[in-house]
């Protein structure tokens, strides 16, 4: 995988946490540098870890299905993408539901948003890749995108927070589509 593939999946797997985080920031109203790096934090090891169990289930089922790994990675990572652009276009505000204070709270909504790279992961075990590095790559993004979301939501809002994920839903899509693309041709 090129580091630029590297890059799109990472911002893509972590702008979820970012819209959770813009929509915290705002319902907080005036968040603590504090408590946006520790929900950066939570969100990052979180997110970090997910993609390396979906790889350690895909690679134990690798051998049953190498002959259709591309289609498995293409599927998948188009579901996930059809999935965040539905999540960003559902017209039903989720702030009040995904802001909470709590320690538990927090963890939650770190491991629902999370979901997701976990099934990324399980396509990515079908490739040949170094999970550590794109997992490394995914926390580092999260941690980053999740403590910048929860300064930055008192002044953008939860609406560009869904468009983001709206783009990081294209992006997954594409990024599903070249890798059978690159399967099918070569």
């Amino acid at each position: 995988m090129s580091p630029i593939a590297i890059i799109v999946l990472a911002i893509s797997m972590s702008v979820d946490a970012f819209a959770v985080s813009v929509g915290r920031g705002a319902a907080l109203g005036r968040p603590r540098f504090s408590e946006s790096i520790r929900t950066g934090a939570v969100f990052g090891i979180v997110e970090a870890i997910t993609p390396v169990i979906g790889w350690a289930a895909g690679v134990a089922a690798s051998g049953f299905v190498q002959a259709i790994d591309h289609w498995i990675a293409f599927g998948l990572l188009g579901a996930v993408g059809f999935r965040m652009l539905y999540a960003a276009m559902s017209r039903k505000a989720q702030t009040e539901e995904r802001v909470g204070n709590s320690a538990y709270m927090l963890l939650a909504t770190a491991v629902g948003t999370s979901l997701d790279a976990m099934a990324v992961g399980i396509s990515l075990a079908f490739l040949n890749v170094n999970i550590l590095v794109i997992a490394l790559a995914i926390g580092i993004a999260t941690f980053l995108m999740s403590s910048g979301g929860m300064l930055i939501g008192r002044l953008i809002g939860e609406r560009f927070g869904r468009a983001a994920e709206a783009v990081a839903g294209f992006a997954l899509i594409i990024l599903g589509s070249s890798i059978l693309f690159e399967h099918l041709t070569a």
